[in-house]
């Protein structure tokens, strides 16, 4: 619906300017006072507005078929995003291009090309920010994050998300000025701004240096990468996953849903774990606690019958050893690998269950006990009858 309607007004702007441009002819029927020339006159903007209509949604149609047929993805990307911002380009280029014939008095004039400058700027802008989601989106199609091995892929998504907001944002900032530049008196504001640009500028940097220090935060995680789109973090004693990296913030997500917020600085000034940062692959500990009795060289063995029948070992790493021992207990730890953080997980849980099962299954005696002596107590009992037994005589 609202394509229609653009387009129904890019025609009808476009036939406006053509027929205007005709000569005074066409003027002459725009004065008419009878009925029939109005009729001719709007009749013909009908006519020229309908035929517009039909050729532009030909054009475009045409556009979109020979994007599907080419094998590159990259025609359909350009089609998706210049359609729009073209469209309304080609309205304000017709409406401005229809001011000069049309002979309107000096001070609505200037005021329409005024406005119509601005509508320019601003459209013209908006085509570069679609120009650089455009040159995002072709540079992401070489680099997919949803395959095995994505560290490079990982890095690459996460400088581009940064670069272009900051691009949109010098985009913005310049089409603004350039839209404030376009009236006299604030024209000579900016020249007067600018003469006094030192003093501006110290005060402009002590109020906004926490918003500058973000910035330059944000520059340099996208360059040094401390931390990259899908990376396995540890942060404020949380387990997650980066899932955006904006200009000021950082947004993770924990393994149970719930979405933590950094600012962007935490990550250059504070100390935090990152579990991808060259690789994902990772160590994964399951500690066990049994009894003196416990024979080890059994649950080793055990430990590797149970990684070699399970999915999620990458067949790297597999030891068990004694790490600690006490009057009551010991601490036996089983060490494995797997190829990320998630797998590692569900590898740990796997064969804690499985050697808990298999010790109280096979060395039920192995378990933790809490050993007591009592016939010590049972002599102070003897000893106690007796002296009141001699008391008593």
């Amino acid at each position: 619906m609202i394509a229609t309607a653009i387009a129904v007004a890019t025609t009808v702007f476009v036939a406006w300017a053509i027929l205007v441009r005709e000569g005074n002819g066409m003027l002459d029927i725009l004065n008419a006072s009878n009925w029939q020339g109005w009729a001719v006159f709007l009749g013909g903007m009908a006519v020229v507005a309908g035929l517009t209509l039909v050729g532009h949604h030909v054009i475009f149609r045409l556009l979109t078929e020979f994007a599907k047929r080419t094998p590159s993805a990259t025609d359909e990307l350009i089609v998706r995003h210049f359609r729009r911002p073209t469209r309304w380009i080609m309205v304000a280029v017709a409406v401005r291009l229809s001011l000069d014939p049309l002979g309107l008095p000096a001070g609505l004039e200037v005021s329409a090309k005024t406005a119509f400058g601005i509508v320019l700027i601003a459209l013209v802008s908006w085509l570069l920010i679609r120009l650089t989601f455009l040159l995002s989106d072709i540079i992401v199609l070489h680099f997919k994050v949803d395959v095995k091995d994505n560290l490079r892929a990982r890095k690459i998504h996460t400088q581009l998300r940064v670069l272009r907001r900051i691009i949109i944002i010098v985009i913005v900032v310049i089409a603004s000025a350039s839209i404030l530049m376009t009236f006299p008196r604030i024209r000579q504001l900016g020249t007067a701004i600018l003469a006094s640009a030192g003093i501006i500028g110290i005060v402009v940097g002590l109020a906004a240096q926490k918003t500058i220090g973000t910035f330059i935060a944000g520059l340099q995680i996208a360059f040094t990468q401390p931390i990259r789109l899908d990376d396995v973090v540890i942060v404020e004693g949380e387990w997650g996953r980066i899932e955006e990296i904006a200009l000021t913030y950082v947004v993770v997500r924990i393994w149970d849903l719930r979405r933590l917020i950094v600012p962007i600085t935490y990550f250059i000034e504070s100390p935090f774990q990152n579990w991808t940062r060259v690789s994902a692959d990772i160590l994964g500990t399951v500690f066990l606690y049994v009894d003196h009795t416990v024979p080890i060289d059994a649950i080793r063995a055990e430990l590797q019958r149970i990684l070699e029948g399970s999915e999620w070992w990458d067949r790297k790493v597999c030891v068990l050893q004694v790490t600690n021992t006490s009057e009551r207990a010991v601490e036996l730890r089983a060490l494995m690998s797997a190829e990320d953080a998630s797998l590692a997980w569900n590898l740990r849980c796997h064969v804690r269950e499985k050697l808990v099962e298999f010790v109280r299954t096979n060395y039920p005696q192995a378990l933790p006990r809490l050993r007591a002596e009592l016939n010590p107590l049972r002599d102070v009992a003897d000893e106690k009858q007796k002296a009141e037994s001699r008391m008593r005589n």
